[in-house]
């Protein structure tokens, strides 16, 4: 924006926006001939100029704004480190170890036309362990006895009170699909193709998050267990962040101590 005093123009940019506004302000109390009602007028627009430099000039650093509302944030270089990958010198590292119980054991004999002939006695083994995972379906089928007596009544033993459906999904799966929404932060549609793909079995997406609400709900109990944990020790400490919900920003807000944590979700900052 340029300011025209008698030929003298001051310019304000994105450099020294201060400095340009200062010369500006110099400018008008040097400048005599201004009518009063000019001057006010100036003074006026002075004054928004300088409240919409400092607004677009507000950055997670200088205000309370999060950082992810940062239209241009630079990245510090990191120096670089002339070290090979993986462990460094005196780091502990993580070893895989035998299990004292294998799940499953294959045994393996000594190819007898590969050594020379004679009476050979067995006297132990070697072993070596391949840990591994198994991702499969397990269907459990639960039948009640069924008994008639002369009269032909019949009497039908009870199934468990968890049993309510013909077919129904069992914890296990529930626990699983949780854990990878809440804690992996996997997309419903992504949960799908996983159960589909791998253990072919057909989770729609509404039963995914069924089975988040089915969770929230028995969490309600623990999660005031928490809080009351957290009212009454003598420490606390407290954040909030920035998240996006449903497309609006809310505030995702911690209180935590050596034990206990709790996060709540609010459309507030403080």
């Amino acid at each position: 924006m340029v300011f025209d005093f008698k030929c003298n123009y001051v310019t304000i940019d994105n450099i020294d926006t201060n400095a340009a506004i200062s010369r500006v302000e110099k400018i008008l109390d040097e400048e005599k001939g201004i009518s009063p009602n000019l001057r006010s007028t100036l003074e006026l627009l002075l004054v928004i100029i300088t409240l919409l430099v400092n607004r677009l000039n507000l950055n997670s650093h200088n205000s309370s704004k999060p950082p992810s509302t940062d239209s241009i944030r630079k990245r510090e270089k990191k120096a670089k480190r002339n070290r090979k990958p993986g462990g460094q010198p005196g780091h502990d590292g993580t070893t895989l170890k035998k299990v004292d119980i294998p799940d499953d054991i294959e045994e393996l004999e000594v190819d007898r036309r590969t050594i020379p002939p004679g009476r050979y006695t067995e006297v132990g083994y070697e072993s070596r362990q391949v840990i591994d995972i198994d991702i499969s379906r397990f269907v459990k089928e639960y039948r009640t006895q069924v008994l008639k007596d002369q009269h032909g009544n019949l009497f039908v033993a009870e199934f468990p009170e968890h049993l309510n459906r013909p077919v129904q999904y069992g914890a296990g799966l529930k626990a699983n699909s949780v854990y990878l929404f809440q804690f992996q932060l996997i997309p419903y549609n992504r949960i799908h193709d996983y159960f589909l793909e791998h253990v072919h079995i057909p989770i729609s997406e509404g039963s995914i998050y069924n089975f988040n609400r089915e969770a929230f709900q028995l969490l309600e109990t623990f999660d005031e267990f928490v809080k009351n944990k957290l009212v009454d020790c003598g420490c606390l400490h407290a954040d909030e962040t920035s998240i996006n919900i449903s497309g609006k920003r809310h505030w995702i807000h911690c209180a935590s101590n050596v034990l206990w944590t709790h996060y709540y979700p609010h459309r507030k900052r403080g």
